[in-house]
């Protein structure tokens, strides 16, 4: 069994702040620093560190060099990243006094996902192989039908959620992990317990993983349904917590 992280590598400008700023108003900034980044990045990087090989299949930019060895120096396999032209993702972060973030995007090459480039990746894997994906970059219903005929294990965090990924056969994923928003959005229910009795009634072959922030996490697996708490810590920054919660 293999493990293969399907998603985005960003530049992240995080600014700290001393609150999210609000339309209209100009704030200073207290620092900035530069990280690497992305859903993709962040799950293969978390996945590396505890100990799992992974491979990672995405795209950068001409800028790229540096996210291509960030990834060597966290042991992740880059056989399947290609450089194409143009800019890299990146992201423009705020993270405010109380450790909350508020994100901004700008997909670059991440979204210059081909289908001929994705059938010559996922022809390496097969069934039982592990494809984890994210909603930053495109082609992902093309990716998750190759993906499921392949019979791999899917894994899914549909965020950024949109009306577009809503659309898609998430019945293929073999474990859906998602916030509070995203479950509201695929079900329209407003409670937790709501929203994961829905899921689980729409999707039927699915595991689910509903994060609640500080609350911890409610787990459908199968016909079980768990809740696990969260560990109590001084939050600092939040970013990144929701694409690495599964990998912890």
């Amino acid at each position: 069994m293999r493990v293969l992280v399907m998603g985005s590598l960003n530049y992240d400008f995080v600014y700290e702040v001393d609150h999210i700023y609000r339309p209209g108003e100009t704030i200073e900034s207290l620092s900035l620093e530069t990280y690497y980044g992305g859903k993709g990045l962040n799950q293969a990087i978390a996945l590396g560190k505890a100990g799992v090989q992974v491979y990672i299949a995405g795209l950068v930019g001409e800028d790229g060099e540096s996210l291509r060895n960030c990834c060597k120096e966290h042991g992740i396999d880059t056989a399947y990243l290609k450089t194409v032209k143009g800019k890299s993702g990146h992201a423009v972060i705020q993270v405010d006094k109380n450790g909350q973030n508020s994100i901004l995007l700008y997909g670059g090459a991440n979204r210059s996902q081909r289908k001929e480039n994705i059938d010559e990746v996922l022809d390496n894997f097969q069934a039982g192989d592990i494809l984890l994906l994210q909603n930053e970059i495109n082609q992902l219903e093309y990716i998750i039908d190759k993906a499921w005929e392949r019979k791999m294990t899917i894994v899914l965090n549909p965020s950024p959620i949109n009306k577009e990924l809503c659309s898609y056969d998430l019945s293929q994923i073999s474990v859906l992990l998602l916030n509070e928003i995203e479950g509201e959005e695929l079900t329209g229910a407003a409670k937790p317990e709501d929203m994961i009795n829905a899921l689980k009634k729409k999707y039927r072959n699915t595991d689910i993983v509903l994060t609640l922030g500080e609350r911890g996490a409610l787990c459908s697996f199968r016909n079980e349904i768990v809740y696990e708490p969260s560990k109590k810590v001084e939050a600092v920054d939040t970013t990144a917590a929701g694409d690495t919660l599964f990998t912890d």
